[in-house]
């Protein structure tokens, strides 16, 4: 049987002419080519769409989205100089100092609202916002995390670079040891936008049992349930249904895993861009941004009496 199939291989082999061969032997190369292209783009998405890739990091790689670079207009200069807050470091678990900006309450409380920057760092911008969030909110401590410690991007290929070199351990330390400065009877809420909106959620989630709120603006959503049934706390999401990226077809699933978790989520989304909340991008929507506002405050003041 063997000789029959090589004899009939060499019959064939003799009848090709020169050309024939190069016709195949294109044909061939061309085939190779196809499959090493598909084999290549299957291995990328089982690495971008792992389920082992945490919500953090599956954002931080949007920092190598051309279209989601350019939609971060480069900030315009803002500089402020609270008369409120100040500038404290706290110790972390890895042996490292965190910096983080403190506003204290008039009187003795041992309510706590978290703030997480933008993917541009903790700058006056920032600073700005969580003072106004704190007159608003009447008697609270406020403290900015600063996940990137100290660095302050001005361009949005800094801030890309930032976000992408933030490694979730460090992260995760500055966190657990903010919760650790505020101390065992402190209540939490969070709140942050962007890049911020992502790590409020995770926050929330590190806080445990001390999480009494948190709100998150346009922020990758966790999507394991089983971490989201750890929750202790609603979340409100103001989203985009202009967004990209964190878009209504994310929220919607977001939605659909609270609910499975068994987790309260009070959405509200806006006929806005990503970013829509933040003065200095070019699509600023006021609009949106004194509504998402107004529920932020409303959602707060009762969970932090």
């Amino acid at each position: 049987m063997l000789i029959l199939v090589v004899e009939t291989l060499i019959h064939f082999l003799r009848k090709l002419t020169f050309k024939n061969i190069l016709v195949m032997k294109k044909l061939f190369l061309l085939t190779l080519m196809i499959w090493c292209s598909v084999f290549a783009f299957s291995q990328s998405r089982t690495i971008c769409c792992s389920q082992s890739t945490s919500a953090t990091q599956k954002f931080a790689m949007l920092a190598s989205d051309k279209k989601f670079v350019s939609a971060h207009a480069n900030p315009r200069p803002y500089h402020y100089q609270s008369t409120i807050g100040k500038a404290i470091t706290y110790k972390t678990a890895d042996g490292k100092d965190a910096d983080a900006f403190e506003m204290k309450a008039k009187n003795p409380t041992n309510n706590w609202l978290f703030v997480v920057h933008e993917w541009w760092g903790l700058n006056d911008f920032v600073k700005h916002e969580s003072e106004k969030i704190y007159t608003d909110l009447g008697n609270v401590n406020v403290l900015d995390l600063d996940l990137y410690d100290g660095q302050v991007a001005t361009t949005r290929e800094d801030a890309g670079k930032y976000m992408q070199a933030l490694k979730e351990d460090r992260a995760q330390a500055i966190i657990k040891g903010a919760i650790a400065y505020v101390g065992p009877d402190a209540h939490i809420a969070t709140i942050g936008w962007c890049f911020g909106g992502g790590w409020s959620l995770q926050t929330s989630l590190l806080a445990g049992k001390q999480d009494v709120a948190c709100v998150m603006y346009y922020g990758m959503p966790e999507q394991d349930v089983a971490k989201l049934k750890t929750l202790h706390a609603d979340v409100l999401g103001n989203f985009g249904n202009k967004d990209g990226w964190i878009n209504p077809k994310v929220v919607a699933k977001f939605a659909e895993n609270m609910k499975a978790a068994g987790k309260k989520l009070y959405l509200h989304q806006y006929d806005a861009d990503h970013g829509f909340a933040n003065p200095s991008n070019p699509i600023y929507n006021s609009e949106a941004t004194k509504d998402a506002y107004a529920n932020t405050i409303a959602f707060l003041r009762p969970r932090l009496k």
